[in-house]
């Protein structure tokens, strides 16, 4: 009787701590529990909004239902989501509210969505950048390509025309994208030389962009008041969920044994029914023992030739090795010196590697750091500062992280030369069980 009357205050929080563009309505959340179709259109929307925003992209609400149902799918393939059951549901947003139910809680739990959000929806008073230099855990979102895939197409034959296009449409965003970010650090340079001396917290010395444009526009100043606020109230809000949080997940229990129970009721009225269209199947095919014979027949056949064609192959293949053995000796007499600069890179590669591998115990960046400009003359250290006070605050200057990219780069250098090796490898092998069919490596 306590949880049942806690889960609405429950539901409520976790409502009440999502985005206000994005929220969702307690009682859809009860509806989705019971499968009501009246609930799926609202989850679509609710998944839309809280992927798009994670992964900073643009979206709006008057987007088509079925292109936020192709982005909830592709997103939440991404993230990991591996329930088949929910690739299966119809496009229009007609049914699946429960399953719906179930991506939401797997990401709540999987992916920190809450934590998320509010981290990126943040009233930013200081001007940040983003720093990380922790080892990449990708083990969570790496999928098997033999996994059931979603209805959006990677089961279907996809030109390679079309993705060197696409390769080349990302280079060119991605030096877009460059171009734009060094534009924005030239500007922000420019408001912290020529503010630097304003601010009356010594740590900082300069004024933010946001602090320049409400000294510029006063009335800006009831705005962010507003968005602060609403922050708050979203703060509360989860402080709220996180006190109550073991009841929502009681009640997420309840929800899968009844998922169980359903399946298994229907496992046991189909099972009669399968039963008598097996005899059926039996009866009606008297011919099927002639047909056993003729199977066997053709299995002997067909073992004899996989013998045959293993022996053309086992030759085929000494004499394929023969000549890239003979190949191999030529390259090492003309390419020496450039296997020698390769071999000079590599090591310089590793040893950059091992000095990232030498020192476990350092402490890892990762997060937003605000910006704190320093001069070239100034006695204080060049860093990101993580709080705003009049207290020395760690810091990090910009070339230490530059260190800690470059270090980093060369391990992702080293893991790119060992796949590229390895498919390599695997090229070859398939290589050799082609007859009569010339490879040239790219």
């Amino acid at each position: 009787m306590r949880r049942s009357r806690a889960l609405p205050g429950a539901v409520g929080a976790l409502c009440r701590a999502l985005p206000p563009r994005s929220r969702l309505a307690p009682d859809i959340l009860r509806r989705a529990r019971f499968d009501r179709p009246q609930a799926t259109l609202g989850f679509w929307r609710l998944l839309y909004a809280v992927l798009k925003q994670i992964h900073g992209a643009e979206w709006t609400e008057s987007d088509a239902i079925d292109t936020q149902i192709r982005f909830v799918k592709s997103a939440l393939w991404y993230h990991g989501y591996g329930r088949p059951e929910l690739y299966q549901l119809p496009s229009d947003g007609s049914a699946g509210s429960r399953e719906l139910l179930l991506a939401f809680s797997w990401l709540l739990h999987r992916v920190n969505l809450l934590e998320r959000l509010l981290a990126r929806n943040r009233v930013k008073t200081g001007d940040e950048t983003s720093v990380c230099t922790c080892e990449d855990d990708l083990t969570h979102s790496g999928r098997d390509t033999t996994e059931i895939a979603p209805e959006y197409g990677l089961e279907g034959r996809v030109d390679v025309r079309y993705l060197q296009w696409l390769n080349g449409k990302l280079r060119f965003q991605w030096r877009s994208l460059h171009a734009q970010h060094q534009e924005h650090c030239k500007l922000l340079h420019k408001i912290h030389l020529f503010t630097s001396g304003s601010h009356t917290d010594q740590a900082l010395g300069h004024f933010s962009v946001t602090e320049t444009d409400l000294i510029r526009h006063p009335e800006n100043y009831s705005q962010l008041l507003q968005h602060l606020e609403l922050e708050t109230m979203q703060l509360e809000a989860f402080l709220e969920w996180k006190q109550l949080e073991a009841v929502y997940w009681q009640w997420m229990e309840t929800v899968l044994d009844n998922m169980a129970e359903e399946g298994s009721m229907c496992a046991e009225q189909d099972a009669p029914e399968q039963t008598s269209k097996l005899q059926e199947r039996a009866t009606c095919c008297p011919w099927a023992e002639s047909m056993t014979a003729q199977i066997d027949r053709l299995s002997g056949e067909m073992t004899a030739l996989h013998s045959q064609l293993h022996q053309l192959v086992a030759h085929r293949r000494s004499a394929w090795c023969q000549k890239v053995k003979t190949r191999e000796e030529e390259l090492q007499k003309e390419d020496f010196c450039s296997k020698l600069g390769k071999i000079e890179e590599s090591v310089e590669l590793k040893l950059l590697d091992l000095m990232n591998h030498g020192a476990p115990n350092r402490n890892r960046m990762h997060g937003s750091c605000r910006l704190v400009f320093r001069s070239k003359h100034s006695a204080s250290k060049t860093g990101f500062g993580g709080s705003v006070s009049k207290e020395p605050v760690p810091a990090v200057s910009a070339p230490e992280v530059i260190r800690e990219l470059r270090m980093r780069e060369a391990s992702l250098q080293r893991e790119l030369k060992q796949l590229q090796d390895e498919c390599k490898q695997r090229l070859d092998g398939i290589a050799e069980r082609l007859d009569g069919v010339i490879c040239i490596s790219p």
